[in-house]
């Protein structure tokens, strides 16, 4: 690099600092789960029931159990964020880093069914209805099942074991 291309540079980097980005092995390391997909798309079901199940505070209630409502509310819909989230992030890096285009000869659904799960997750994020959140839930679990697929693994579907109920997905042992 050149002095005056390095000078220039400096000042970038002074006026706009650069800042550390992070991803999911673009070594790539050949580590792919869908499990943290699934149990935060089983985080979002349950917080979309603990929000259902919320009891507003009746008429004339005291200040601080309106108070108490609003910060319970708060938590479940910011920790249900954070999970919707957290499903596209990890539904992002199945999709682009894991998936090649031999997977996709192979499931010519494959982008579509990433698509509408992503699609999913904003819908469940937006909302509160329990209808949405449990279509996330499902369509994580088809995901799960062509990446255990796509590895030539069986998969099985046992109880989540819970509060929120559902299933999760699981590679069965050769």
């Amino acid at each position: 690099m050149s002095a005056a291309r390095a000078i220039h540079q400096e000042i970038v980097d002074a006026v706009v600092p650069p800042h550390v980005v992070y991803a999911h092995c673009d070594i790539p390391c050949g580590i792919y789960d869908p499990h943290e997909a699934q149990i935060a798309a089983l985080t979002v079901v349950r917080m979309t029931q603990l929000i259902g199940e919320l009891a507003k505070p009746a008429a004339g209630a005291k200040p601080e159990d309106g108070e108490a409502y609003q910060a319970k509310l708060a938590r479940y819909v910011a920790v249900k964020e954070t999970h919707s989230e957290r499903v596209k992030a990890e539904l992002r890096i199945l999709w682009a880093d894991y998936f090649t285009p031999d997977h996709l000869k192979q499931y010519p659904t494959l982008h579509e069914t990433f698509w509408t799960a992503m699609k999913a997750a904003s819908k469940a994020r937006q909302g509160t209805n329990p209808a949405d959140a449990l279509e996330l839930s499902t369509k994580v679990q088809e995901i799960a099942e062509l990446f255990w697929k796509s590895k030539g693994a069986k998969t099985h579907r046992v109880p989540s074991m819970q509060k929120s109920g559902g299933e999760m997905v699981y590679p069965v042992p050769a």
